[in-house]
Order: structure tokens, then sequence, then C-alpha cells
């Protein structure tokens, strides 16, 4: 079903072009982390870089319309310095995510009534929270000298829910079951 309102295929839109920006940029710090000598924040970034793939995808997904070309307009933290200062940006961009983009994203789509494009940005939005939290862990680590201490990170396929230690039996965000986790 294609997004009817205006005004929310315009936030998928947003919200698709900067999930694939953060993408990108998490496996371009991953691969800095990996030569600075933090292979466990690597892997972090790494693992969330495909969270924001599954975030952009949902959002491409929701989109459903007919193929045309639109101008988004997309925030973006550019810049790549060491690590402690790469993951600076990643909690910048996570928490603008929690605190400005996907509230105002997901109250929007709500009013309209696109529950598909809701669903879409609730999923990011928890998944975001959990990133944001991450990212300061690591950054605490590097800011140290040292790596961040992390077993596995599983990564729910269907809504990007990120967790450490053990993937669970069911999703808490969209209720997957263990199965739909890739792990890192």
């Amino acid at each position: 079903m294609a997004v009817k309102n205006a005004m929310t295929a315009d936030f998928l839109r947003s919200a698709y072009g900067g999930e694939s920006m953060a993408h990108m940029r998490y496996l371009t710090w991953s691969e800095a982390a990996k030569k600075e000598g933090f292979p466990n924040i690597a892997r972090l970034f790494n693992a969330i870089s495909y969270a924001e793939w599954v975030h952009a995808n949902n959002h491409f997904t929701v989109l459903d319309g007919d193929i045309g070309d639109h101008p988004v307009t997309a925030g973006g933290v550019f810049g790549l310095k060491k690590t402690a200062e790469n993951l600076s940006g990643a909690i910048m961009g996570e928490v603008f995510e929690v605190e400005q983009m996907y509230p105002v994203y997901l109250e929007t789509a709500k009013f309209q009534g696109e529950k598909e494009a809701a669903r879409s940005f609730t999923f990011a939005l928890e998944a975001e929270k959990l990133h944001a939290e991450l990212y300061r862990k690591a950054q605490e680590a590097a800011k140290a000298g040292k790596d961040l201490e992390v077993g596995k990170v599983y990564i729910c396929s269907v809504c990007g829910h990120t967790i450490t230690e053990a993937a669970p039996d069911k999703c808490p965000v969209c209720g997957a079951a263990k199965s739909a986790y890739k792990e890192f």
C-alpha cells in the first residue's frame, strides 16, 4: 500500500536518506576503529550499520509508490577523525533521531493515519535509543584508550532492534523470532 499523504512520504524519504548515510558512515568508522586497534568498537559500528540498513529498507519499502525522482533533505554527520571523535558523531546522530526527528515523523504518520509508516518509524526510534547508549559506552572505552568490552552483538533483521550478549527468543520491538537476529 502506497503512502497517501505527502508529508509522511517526505518524512519517509528523509529518514531513508539519513539511515542510508548512517549505514555508510558507520562502515567507514568501523574500518577506522579496526585500524586504530579497537576491533570490538569496529564490530559494533558494523553491527549498527546493518541496523541502519534495516531501517532504510523498511522506510523505502513502506513508500511503495511510483518510481520517481524526489529531492531528499536528510541530516548527516560528516567527518573522519579518531575513534572517540567518530563516536561523538555517532552519538550526536542517534540522539537527534531519538529526541528530534523520529518523534515528529511518528506523530505525523499517526495523525495522517499512515500505519505502516508509523510502524517503520517506531522500529527505528526504539533501536536508535539503544544505539546511542551503546555508542556512549564505546566512547568511554575509546577515550580511556581501551576497546569496548562486549560479546556478540545481535540485530533484528525485521526492525533493527540491537542487543548484546544473546538474542532474545522474541524481539521485544516487533515480535520476530530469535532466528530473525543477525549475529555480529
